[in-house]
């Protein structure tokens, strides 16, 4: 034996083409919502871009199932651009008006995807907060303005359980049927120093596992035990040592789909996945009619699949029918 993998029994979630996904928090929850994106989920991936601290995913769910939205009015211009402190700084824009805008689009999207919502997937990036001096309330994103401006510290694990109970609560009344999928990013926060890092993912475990023991409809994956123990090894690091490769995403991924999604879904992957490739497919003379046979072909299957699956194939039916031969 030269690992310990870790072998998650089925949650008994079986969630389906169909199901309802939403992921918010680190770029962790980026990664598992583009590859349910990738693989036709119905999902809204961090919808407020990467946002690492408890506090801000709270407070950004509160604001978008509540009836006023606070994140309008947390907003700083710098250097001619205007940002939002509760959002990641790839919203920002030059006008306040056009970022206001594109706030409460946000917002609303995001209301009414959580009212349908089978599934929240949070993953919870560093219990580290920077807070600002001038209101004293933690922020999602410095976006870079001077550090004077802010205080950092350590969140403490009473506030960050109070506040993501207190979170919960209000989202299961605004959709009872919601089911919470918790983690815990294996991303490494090194700049805040390899202890303060292990520290800070501490808080955030031992969140997960307070939240997941006292409330039924809250699950944890263990993304973060996979790559620190499953994984052991730095070959399953990016060149920056902190993020996981592609290899590591794949590998997580499929632990995750072993374990949250049905059997029809499971089926559908495998077929989609043969199908992706078929459509990446480039070969050396497009113009063949080998290969226009092919296309056609393809193009069929595709639509084949569009009809059993419910699907929207749109994009795909387009880079097809380009490289097709008039």
């Amino acid at each position: 034996m030269f690992r310990t993998e870790l072998n998650i029994p089925a949650s008994g979630l079986d969630l389906s083409l169909a199901s309802g996904i939403v992921t918010i928090g680190s770029c962790f929850a980026e990664v598992i919502g583009r590859k349910l994106q990738e693989n036709k989920a119905q999902v809204l991936v961090n919808p407020f871009g990467t946002i690492f601290n408890p506090l801000s995913v709270g407070k950004l769910l509160r604001a978008s199932i509540g009836d006023s939205h606070p994140i309008a009015d947390n907003l700083v211009q710098h250097q001619n651009i205007w940002y939002g402190y509760d959002l990641h700084s790839s919203l920002s824009s030059p006008s306040r008006d056009t970022l206001l805008q594109n706030i409460e689009e946000r917002l609303f999207l995001t209301h009414h995807t959580l009212q349908q919502a089978n599934l929240l997937v949070m993953t919870l990036g560093t219990a580290v907060g920077y807070r600002l001096q001038s209101s004293g309330e933690v922020v999602a994103n410095c976006h870079k303005l001077p550090a004077r401006q802010f205080s950092r510290e350590l969140l403490s694990f009473d506030i960050l359980r109070a506040d993501m109970q207190q979170t919960l609560e209000e989202l299961w009344r605004f959709n009872p049927a919601l089911q919470v999928l918790l983690t815990v990013s294996p991303v490494r926060h090194i700049k805040e120093t390899i202890e303060v890092n292990s520290v800070s993912k501490s808080i955030l475990r031992l969140l997960c596992h307070e939240i997941t023991t006292n409330n039924r409809q809250a699950h944890y994956f263990p993304a973060f035990e996979i790559m620190m123990d499953d994984l052991r090894d730095y070959r399953f690091y990016g060149r920056d040592m902190v993020h996981p490769t592609e290899v590591a995403e794949d590998y997580i991924w499929n632990k995750f789909v072993n374990t949250y999604l049905g059997e029809d879904f499971r089926g559908f992957l495998t077929v989609w996945e043969k199908m992706r490739r078929a459509i990446a497919h480039r070969p050396f003379h497009p113009g063949s009619d080998a290969h226009q046979s092919f296309l056609k072909t393809t193009l069929q299957q595709l639509q084949q699949l569009a009809d059993r699956y419910k699907l929207d194939v749109s994009e795909e039916e387009k880079a097809l029918k380009q490289q097709l031969v008039k």
